[in-house]
Formats: structure tokens, sequence, C-alpha cells
């Protein structure tokens, strides 16, 4: 399964914690990671991926493949900006959210409106608009995201 994670680019040492911890577990599960590729969370979640052994896709925002991190094994240059966020999600079977501002919001948008499951870790709460799982745990998201996806 690909999973798409999402968050901040500037993150707490907790929330870059957590999304290498969401990593770590995917790539030991053996799930491909999908992000946007650059920092933060993207960096975090490929970091944890990478070392657990899983395989790592940055959709990057720009036409350089050089801009994507480190750990990011297949980088997609779109030359979109932010418009990208689109295909971030779309190219997930289902959503994690780390942290995140309004380009995350935007992407939760877009998964919310694809019918992606979606667990949410500390991030954001949008009263009265369903289909996020809000979870404590790297470990709930990705238990989550596994049982969400395979009956959809």
């Amino acid at each position: 399964m690909r999973v798409s994670v999402i968050g901040g680019s500037s993150v707490t040492d907790e929330q870059y914690a957590d999304a290498r911890e969401v990593g770590r577990l995917l790539g030991e599960r053996g799930h491909e990671v999908v992000c946007g590729g650059r920092t933060g969370v993207m960096t975090a979640v490929c970091e944890g991926a990478k070392a657990a052994g899983g395989h790592t896709i940055g959709i990057l925002p720009d036409e350089s493949r050089a801009t994507a991190n480190e750990h990011v094994d297949t980088p997609i240059v779109t030359g979109l900006g932010n418009a990208r966020n689109v295909l971030v999600v779309m190219n997930g079977d289902a959503v994690v959210a780390v942290d995140g501002g309004t380009g995350t919001l935007s992407e939760l948008g877009h998964a919310l409106d694809m019918g992606r499951p979606v667990a949410g870790l500390d991030t954001h709460r949008i009263e009265g608009v369903p289909g996020v799982e809000h979870v404590e745990t790297p470990a709930e998201a990705v238990e989550y995201v596994e049982k969400a996806a395979s009956v959809n």
C-alpha cells in the first residue's frame, strides 16, 4: 500500500519524532511513503521509512529533483507549487497528517474529497467536517490507515 504522509514544513522536535516513527512503522510493514519531498514532516517520515528499508516518493513543487530531501528515493518534479498538493494525496491509498499549516489543510480537503482514509496526529480539527480519525500515537495512525484502506 502507498500511504501519503502530509504535514508541516517546520515542526517541533516532538512532531519530527512522531513523523519519523510513522515512517519507520510504514517502512517496516512494507508500505511505500508518498510525501511532498521537502522539509519538516516530509524529511522525518522519509528518514524513518528509509531506516526501516521502505521506499519513499517525494512529489516536489518545483522543477528540480535536487530540491528533494536526502531520504527521498523517487523524486517527482511538478513545477506546480502548492497545486501539487492534490497529487500528493492522490498517489496514496490512505493519508496520515502530522501537524501542518494551510498546505496540509488543503491536502486534508483533497483527501476527504477523494474518499481517502485519513489519520490525524496533532493536526487540524475542523468542526463539522467528518472524515479525519484523530489519533494519539504514530502506531495508532498506521493501524487506522491499514484497517481503513483495506475496506475501501
